[in-house]
């Protein structure tokens, strides 16, 4: 079984850039200079702003080889940072892959993770454009994604307005759940995440959107988020969150709190946003966007601090 020390460096670049080549045959139109130099150019339209987000997947904190497929693995780590363009309005530039692994991990493992990574990037129209590696002791995915949005456009946490209606984009609590039921059974996750690009792009095109966050660290986590950036209060119906079939059973059967699992599962990746006006309806809105969304409450005045119950989502420290 051929290692990465069998390749070296500059053998696993050539690797990579080889499966990136294939996989973008036809690069986007952003890209001036690509892979293969010191750094990438990328161009913008004089009437769009960069967005810039960058995120880690990590061995043993975000993954386990035992637990998922080398290519789920690699999916995944893009996904977190198309989401954040997603939540922004952004159309996807490219990104940066900065790959940190052991000598001694499998090419055949690496080629299936760059290719999961690849074939999400080719989807989302989001080339490779270049990145790095380096020699650690546990595998890591880090990953910086650039987007664009039309100037003074983009969707922020800050944007929500007392009277607003709170809706999320799909059903929430499938990844959390996901992940239990392969502990449970020792078999791998099989749930794929996608990130709501052309919903973002759609909200940043209509009027009357507030804010805006995706549901990575959780519901009550990104609640939280946003509310404090828009220095607002909010009051929210759980029993009106959408969430997979047969997932109050299924929580049962696995002896599962359904409200944690719901408020506080991550890596569901949907959107959380606020709208006001003659689009504040679930019907009238989803019509206009052509996708389902589900008002699940409503933003109310800032309440003074007081200690909540609500799970508390993901975070690292």
């Amino acid at each position: 079984m051929k290692r990465l020390q069998d390749l070296g460096e500059f053998g696993l670049i050539a690797r990579i850039e080889r499966l990136a080549a294939r996989a973008h045959a036809k690069t986007s139109r952003a890209v001036v200079l690509g892979m293969g130099d010191d750094a990438a150019l990328l161009r913008t339209l004089p009437s769009e702003d960069l967005v810039v987000t960058s995120d880690a997947y990590v061995e043993n904190v975000h993954f386990r080889w035992a637990t998922q497929s080398a290519s789920r693995i690699g999916r995944a780590a893009l996904v977190a940072n198309l989401s954040d363009l997603a939540a922004m309005g952004a159309r996807p530039l490219g990104f940066l892959l900065s790959l940190a692994a052991p000598p001694t991990l499998s090419v055949s493992v690496v080629d299936a993770a760059v290719r999961g990574m690849l074939e999400l990037a080719h989807k989302s129209a989001c080339p490779l454009v270049g990145g790095n590696i380096t020699r650690a002791s546990e595998t890591s995915f880090t990953i910086t994604a650039l987007g664009a949005v039309p100037r003074g456009r983009a969707l922020v946490r800050s944007g929500a307005h007392v009277g607003d209606a709170l809706f999320v984009s799909g059903p929430l609590g499938s990844a959390a759940l996901a992940l239990a039921r392969a502990e449970a059974s020792g078999a791998r996750i099989r749930h794929r995440a996608s990130p709501r690009l052309d919903l973002g792009r759609a909200l940043c095109d209509l009027p009357g959107i507030g804010a805006c966050i995706d549901i990575s660290d959780g519901f009550s986590a990104d609640l939280a988020h946003l509310l404090a950036a828009s220095k607002v209060g909010a009051m929210f119906d759980a029993s009106a969150i959408p969430c997979e079939k047969n997932f109050w059973r299924e929580c049962a059967r696995l002896g599962l709190d359904p409200k944690q699992i719901l408020l506080a599962g991550g890596e569901d990746y949907e959107l959380l946003f606020t709208v006001r006006g003659r689009f504040a309806s679930a019907q009238v809105l989803s019509r206009r966007l052509g996708i389902a969304v589900y008002e699940v409450g409503r933003i109310i005045p800032k309440r003074s601090r007081r200690k909540s119950d609500l799970p508390k989502g993901w975070s690292h420290f």
